[in-house]
């Protein structure tokens, strides 16, 4: 079992930053074994993808819409994976949620099966 605890929302102006932080523990978990993604849920909208990461390749992906703003990371000492989010914009504003799935499918939604509970990103215009 993996365990999520995401941090960091908020409510914030257009063109500012925020950066969410994804706490992953669990007696199996391990940056090496999992993919690490970022999702996010608008009203209304499906859930989609907005970047992920397989650190023992060194991959990353990111959504076109956030490409050039937003950067995943992470703290291996500390179990903790982020998305730093720049030039953020009103359409950015969603429920964010962190997800631990399989490396093989770490750019589609299908290939994660462990998720945090989400924390809210608002930003206004």
């Amino acid at each position: 079992q993996v365990q999520l605890v995401e941090s960091g929302g908020g409510l914030v102006q257009a063109g500012g930053s925020l950066r969410l932080s994804c706490a992953a523990s669990g007696r199996t978990f391990s940056f090496i074994t999992y993919a690490m993604g970022w999702f996010r849920q608008a009203p209304g909208k499906e859930r989609e993808i907005v970047a992920s990461a397989i650190w023992s390749a060194g991959s990353r992906y990111y959504a076109d819409s956030v490409k050039g703003r937003f950067t995943i990371s992470r703290d291996n000492d500390k179990g903790t994976v982020y998305l730093q989010m720049n030039s953020l914009k009103p359409e950015d504003t969603a429920v964010y949620f962190c997800a631990a799935g399989r490396p093989q499918l770490f750019w589609d939604r299908r290939g994660y099966d462990y998720w945090g509970q989400g924390t809210q990103v608002t930003v206004s215009s």
